[in-house]
Formats: structure tokens, C-alpha cells, sequence
């Protein structure tokens, strides 16, 4: 049986390690094959046999773990949900606040405002105070800071320790040391009886602020989906027994007539089958100019209609259209991660253990030498609260999350979180030219008959049989014929010959198509006129093509694909990001420098074969390269799938999604450099994030166990550890938030307005 996937909502997540975790319990189960998990999204992705192994077995094996798993939530009960989390998040933390702020002043004013210390100790007492301390701290780390102990005591239990485990350890164990200091002062010595009260109501307050934050930061990331998701229309103008009815998008079927008025939103994927007018592209392709689109066109459902109105016969709904596999690509790429996310998250979870270790150590470390229990509990506290790994779990899928996003607001989809790594290191893209560079539309230019033939009879015998090929070049020679009125014979025994031309019988005479090479091989003689003629046409950025009839050339035909607009600057913009730039064609030489020196491109491979795509892109790894092959996605995916990072590039609805890792759904060529900046700047920003959380981790978890002491005399507060700990989580998710405003080669992504309906 074929592997499946099945993505589930996993909440409870807090850090790298309960990442680590989740993937590890669903590892384990036989017949799952791979899962990814992404701490920013709340998803897991897994590939499992349904022979052995079901979804549901997988959700309850997950939930034991101490996660609560079911199936994957739509974006809406997933913003439902987030919405009710951090509901809850505020609560809490305006009860943590309210009593923190009395709590602190208590504790500490005494020790800044003199006057304030002669009014309490009118008052009461010195110990009375201290209970109050006690009656306010309290409900902070029984009521406000629960969410510690419902998750980090199981995953003590099951040994896994998280973030909640961290806080939970070290806030519970000062309150049991200061409670035993205020219940019976008598058992400690008269230099270790401090305590601690307001330190756990500043912890639990700042982690809570931390978190409260950080959960509204993860909002903002993930609108880039909610934002597609608003272009669908709500409602369709359908006909149905002879009568325009309105109905739920969702109730369109394939083959309905549908009607669009002036300044509708089109409901569904269709072919227009009557009417006319321009439709806004832009909030899919990326396109900023309406396109026109008239009989027989397609439309993309989610795009605006102009001033004119059409019907169109709906052709993909629901989850096939356009939009919905857009929305399933963004998806699947924020699930994902790049090989450097599965290394942190096994080294999260070394961190949690070090962590407990290193505080147990210096527990004893700083017993043995002489501090008191204190001492020790300080730099205990300071380690656990210092080393939670948060940062760590979101410095990859936060940037990732963003990137996708802003990508895809823009046209630019990717497949997958790996893309971003890949893209870091590509130092050479190469080009296929017809359909990428240039329209791929190519339009007779010339035509030079030989010996005693006319114009109109060589143009008849060649369209002859091209009429029977798909290929571009053949169907530029059938519309020249079309557009002179000419009467086409008819052609039989047509065979077609991959990169080389097309021969068949027409009028009982052999008639033959195709470039030198075919020529050569068919063994037809080219009189040496006619190949300088070739040579020049091709020296001017032609396509030179001979017709030979019973094996003797009888014209010569020259064929020009203009090149796209936009695709000098966006060999430029390519150029400037310092990578190499290489144009693949099938054309001879002489034609494909022409093209390449009007492009601006200074290196060439010509007359490659459509097979032989894929072992250019091996030549060239084999050169040790890292390269990325940008193509038209269909009949390049060998090439695509060869290339370190495969680039598709689609129009609308053309769009080839299983093609590459990137894929560019306007034909813009810009956007391919747009695409590569964007992937660099998202990895710029993964390794940003990852660099702080590490150097976070690895230089403040030493110092919080006093490794300065000796040198200054001064530990760091648990206080300032908990701050520190939200603040690396904060300055992580708004890094990867500047991504929303990144300007790019080939023309800056400015940020896509919010959709209306």
C-alpha cells in the first residue's frame, strides 16, 4: 500500500525540545516513516503506512506523550484557538502584574525609599510584611503561573523536561526555600534566611509577558495564509435549470456555467465561454496590470473582475483550484524544515538536560565551597529560567513562516522549508529560454525559398507538417500560413524527432523540418548560400529551420521568440546577487549567443537536447556547483528535479506545482531573482535567529551559574534571567518579522495590501 500523510494539530508545544519530543514518540511508532513538526505553525506532518499504522493511533500515541493531538484544525479554529490562548495568556498575566507590582514594592521599597520603610515598620513588623510577601506571591505561582505545572510536572514524569519544566523547577523550588524560611526561621542560619517572594512574581510575570507577546507576534506571521484564504469569494451567480441562482462557493460543481458581473471577485477556476474583460491577477500571480481574458481563456478563482462582465464554465473547485493548492503549498512549506532545524531541535534537547545537570552541580558546587543554600539556590534558579530553549524552537519556523508568507502575497511559492537552505548556497542558476526568458511564442520572421520555389509553396509544404507538432517553432510556421490564406496540404506518416524536426509524406513527396543537424542526418544537402544565409539569421537572434523536400532544401525559414519583458534586468538582478548565469537551449550556437548577448548573459549552452537538460545540470555539480534550473516546469522536471533548487516558472493556472522547489506563478522573470533574494534573506534570517539563541544558551547558562562570581562578585538574578529568557524568544520572532518588509532584486516586495471580499 502507497505511504500517506496526515498533518495533526499539536497543542502544549513550548520549545526546541517538545519539537524534538513529538517527533521522536510519532518516530517510534511502527509504520511511520517521517515527521516534521513546527512549533511557530502548532502542526505536525507525518508519512505513515496505513497497513500498520492509522491517524488516529498516531493522535493517541502523541497525546500520551503529554500533547494534546487531533486532527489538523482549519485556519479558522486554528485563529479561534489562538485567540481563546491568548485570552487566557492576558488573564493571567493581568493577575501576575496586579499582584507583582504591590509584591515588589513591598519587598524592594523598603530598600530604595527610606521613608516608605519608616511607614511600614509603624505598621507591623518586619515578619508580618514577609507573610503578606508570601499572601501575594502565592496565588502568582498557584493561579498565574499553573500553565508551568500542568505541562512541566508530566513531562518531568515521563523524563522530558521543557520550558514549563525549567520555570516550574526553579520558581517552585524558591517559594518551598522562602516558605521554609518564614514557617521556621530557626533552620537556617542567620545569613540564609532571605527570601524570594518577588523574585517568583517577577519571573512568572515576565515569562507570561514573554509569552503573551510572542503568541501575538506568531498571529501576525501566519496572516500571510488568512490573507489568501480572504480572496476566496463567499457566493457564485450559477445557472441552474434555466434560472441564475446564488449559491455557496462551496456548491459549485465542475462543468456549471457561472456568471461574473463588473468588480465580483471570480468564485472558482473556469474557462470563459462568453464576454470579455480585464481581470486583476495580482493578489495570485503577483502581477500588478489587469490581464484580458476573453473566450477560451482561463480565469483563476480569487482574482478581481474589471468593468466587464463574462460567464465561464467552472473546471476546478474547492481544494483543486489554483488558490487552494497555493494555500496547500504555503502550508506545507511552513511545516517543513531545513536539514539545520532537525540538528537544533536534537541539541534543544540536550540543552534541557545540561540545564538541570549544570544547576544540580552547582548546587553542590557552591555548598561544597563554602556559600550558603542561598547562594546556591540563586544560581540553581538563574540556570533553569536562563536555559529555556525557546528561541531555539522558533528561530527557524518563524522565519520560514514569514518568508513563505511574504512570497506568496507575491506570487513566489515554496514547497518546502529546505528550499531556504538550498537557495543560501547556489552560486549558479541556469535558464532555460523559451518560456522562461522569452514569450515562447515565437513568430515567422523570414522566409528565403531556394532555387525554383515560391514563397507560399515552401511556407504550405512546411505548415504541412507542423500542423501536426506542438512544438512552438512548428506552431508559429502553421499560423504564418494560416494568416496568408493558404490551402495547407495534408500530411501523413508525420514523425516528429525531439530536438531535432519533423519529417512526413505530403503529396506523395518526403517533406522534412528541422535545423542543420537534422538536415545532416537525413542527409539532405544544404547549398552553401543557403547556410551563411542560416548562419546570418541566427547571428541576428533567429531560429533558422531548412525544408527540404525529397531530401533537397528547398527554403529556409527563421522563427523569433521575443524575450520578455523584464528579463534583461532580471539577468541583471542575478548577476548582482553575484551568481553565475547560464542560458540552456536547444537552438544552434550562432541563434543562442545572439539571445544571450542581447540578454546580458556571458555564458551559453546551445542545441542541448530536451533529455540532456539533466546531465547539463550534472556537469556542472560535477564542476562543484550549487545550481538552480529555472524552466517552465512540465517538460523540464528532470532538469528540476536534478538542480540543487529547482525553479518553476508558470502563468495562472499553467503553474506547474509538483515541478521544483520554487515555484513563480506570474511569467515575469524577475521574480525568479525576487524568489532566490527572498529564500537568502529568509536563510540570513535562520541563522541570525539560531546564532543568537545559541550564543544566548551557551554564553548566559555559565554565567548564570555564577562563572563571574569570582572575578566581580555578583550573581545573576533569576529575575534578570527570566527577562533575558523572554527577550531572546521576543528579539527571534521580531527579526523574522522584518522579513514582511524586505526589498528584493529584480524589484522590491512591497507589502501586499489586506484583501477585501
Amino acid at each position: 500500500m502507497a505511504e500517506a500523510r496526515v498533518e495533526l494539530s499539536v497543542e502544549g508545544m513550548s520549545c526546541a525540545s517538545c519539537v524534538a519530543r513529538v517527533e521522536r514518540i510519532a518516530q517510534r511508532l511502527p509504520g511511520v516513516s517521517e515527521a516534521s513538526v513546527s512549533l511557530a505553525t502548532e502542526r505536525a506532518s507525518i508519512a505513515y503506512d496505513p497497513a500498520r499504522v492509522s491517524p488516529a493511533t498516531i493522535a493517541e500515541a502523541l497525546t500520551r506523550g503529554g500533547f494534546r493531538a487531533s486532527p489538523r484544525k482549519s485556519d479558522e479554529a486554528a485563529a479561534a484557538g489562538r485567540d481563546r490562548e491568548l485570552s487566557g495568556l492576558w488573564r493571567d498575566l493581568v493577575l501576575a502584574a496586579a499582584l507583582t507590582v504591590p509584591l515588589v514594592l513591598v519587598a524592594m521599597g523598603p530598600m530604595l525609599w527610606p521613608a516608605l520603610a519608616d511607614a511600614m515598620a509603624a505598621l507591623a513588623p518586619d515578619r508580618a510584611w514577609l507573610w503578606v510577601e508570601w499572601a501575594l506571591a502565592t496565588p502568582v505561582l498557584a493561579w498565574a503561573g499553573r500553565r508551568f505545572f500542568s505541562h512541566g510536572l508530566p513531562a518531568l514524569r515521563r523524563l522530558a523536561p521543557e520550558m514549563n519544566t525549567l520555570v516550574m523547577l526553579g520558581t517552585s523550588a524558591a517559594w518551598c526555600y522562602s516558605t521554609a524560611v518564614l514557617v521556621a526561621p530557626g533552620l537556617f542560619p542567620e545569613e540564609a534566611r532571605g527570601v524570594y517572594f518577588e523574585a517568583i512574581g517577577v519571573i512568572i510575570t515576565l515569562v507570561l509577558v514573554g509569552r503573551y507577546l510572542e503568541l501575538k507576534s506568531r498571529g501576525r506571521a501566519s496572516q500571510a495564509i488568512q490573507r489568501l484564504m480572504a480572496l476566496q469569494a463567499l457566493t457564485a451567480r450559477v445557472e441552474r435549470d434555466g434560472a441564475v441562482r446564488e449559491v455557496p462557493v462551496e456548491e459549485v460543481q465542475p462543468g456549471e456555467r457561472v456568471l461574473v458581473r463588473p468588480g465580483e471577485r471570480v468564485p472558482v477556476d473556469g474557462e470563459v465561454i462568453e464576454g470579455s474583460s480585464y481581470v486583476d491577477e495580482s493578489m495570485v500571480t503577483g502581477e500588478p496590470v489587469p490581464t484580458a481574458r476573453g473566450a477560451g481563456d482561463e480565469v483563476i478563482g480569487g482574482t478581481i473582475n474589471g468593468s466587464g462582465a463574462f460567464a465561464f464554465r467552472a473546471t476546478r473547485v474547492g481544494g483543486d483550484t489554483v488558490l487552494g493548492q497555493i494555500v496547500r503549498m504555503v502550508e506545507g512549506a511552513q511545516a517543513s524544515k531545513p536539514p539545520i532545524q532537525s540538528l537544533v531541535d536534537r541539541v534543544a534537547g540536550v540543552v534541557v538536560w545540561g540545564a538541570i545537570f549544570l544547576a544540580l552541580g552547582a548546587v553542590v558546587l557552591w555548598t561544597m565551597l563554602g556559600f550558603g543554600i542561598d547562594h546556591a539556590l540563586v544560581v540553581a534558579a538563574a540556570v533553569l529560567l536562563i536555559a529555556c530553549p525557546c528561541a531555539m524552537g522558533l528561530a527557524t519556523p518563524m522565519a520560514i513562516m514569514v518568508g513563505t508568507g511574504r512570497g506568496a502575497e507575491q506570487g513566489i511559492l515554496f514547497r518546502r522549508g529546505a528550499a531556504f537552505q538550498a537557495s543560501a548556497g547556489i552560486d549558479t542558476v541556469v535558464l532555460d529560454k523559451t518560456g522562461t526568458l522569452t514569450e515562447g511564442r515565437p513568430a515567422l520572421t523570414e522566409l528565403v525559398p531556394g532555387g525554383d520555389w515560391q514563397y507560399d509553396e515552401v511556407l504550405a509544404q512546411a505548415a504541412a507538417v507542423e500542423a501536426h507538432s506542438e512544438h512552438p517553432l512548428g506552431v508559429a510556421v502553421v499560423a504564418a500560413a494560416q494568416e496568408r490564406g493558404l490551402a495547407v496540404p495534408a500530411a501523413e506518416q508525420v514523425e516528429a524527432v525531439a530536438g531535432f524536426g519533423i519529417r512526413g509524406r505530403v503529396a506523395g513527396t518526403d517533406v522534412a523540418v528541422g535545423a542543420r543537424r537534422y538536415m545532416e542526418q537525413l542527409g539532405a544537402d544544404i547549398e552553401p548560400d543557403q547556410a551563411a544565409e542560416a548562419d546570418a539569421l541566427a547571428r541576428r537572434g533567429r531560429t533558422p529551420m531548412y525544408v527540404a523536400v525529397d531530401r533537397r532544401v528547398a527554403g529556409l525559414v527563421a522563427v523569433s521568440d521575443p524575450i520578455k519583458d523584464g528579463a534583461v534586468d532580471a539577468v541583471a538582478a542575478l548577476r548582482g546577487l553575484g551568481l553565475r548565469t547560464v542560458m540552456l537551449t536547444g537552438d544552434d550556437r550562432a541563434t543562442a549567443e545572439a539571445v544571450a548577448a542581447e540578454l546580458g548573459i556571458r555564458e551559453v549552452r546551445a542545441e542541448v537536447l530536451p533529455a540532456d537538460k539533466e546531465t547539463a545540470i550534472r556537469d556542472l555539480q560535477a564542476e562543484g556547483r550549487h545550481v538552480a534550473f529555472v524552466g517552465d516546469g512540465i517538460n523540464d522536471a528532470p532538469a528540476l528535479a536534478r538542480a540543487d533548487v529547482g525553479v518553476a516558472v508558470g502563468t495562472g493556472t499553467d503553474v506547474a506545482i509538483e515541478a521544483g522547489d520554487v515555484v513563480i506563478m506570474a511569467g515575469d522573470p524577475r521574480s525568479v531573482a525576487r524568489g532566490l533574494g527572498l529564500a537568502r534573506q529568509t536563510f540570513r534570517t535562520i541563522r541570525q535567529n539560531l546564532f543568537w539563541a545559541f550564543v544566548y544558551n551557551v554564553t548566559l547558562m555559565p554565567v548564570a551559574a555564577g562563572a563571574l562570581y569570582p572575578f566581580f562578585g555578583v550573581l545573576l538574578s533569576p529575575m534578570m534571567a527570566a527577562g533575558a529568557m523572554s527577550l531572546s524568544s521576543l528579539l527571534v520572532v521580531t527579526n523574522s518579522l522584518r522579513l514582511r518588509r524586505t526589498v528584493l532584486p529584480g524589484g522590491g516586495l512591497e507589502p501586499a495590501p489586506a484583501p477585501g471580499r
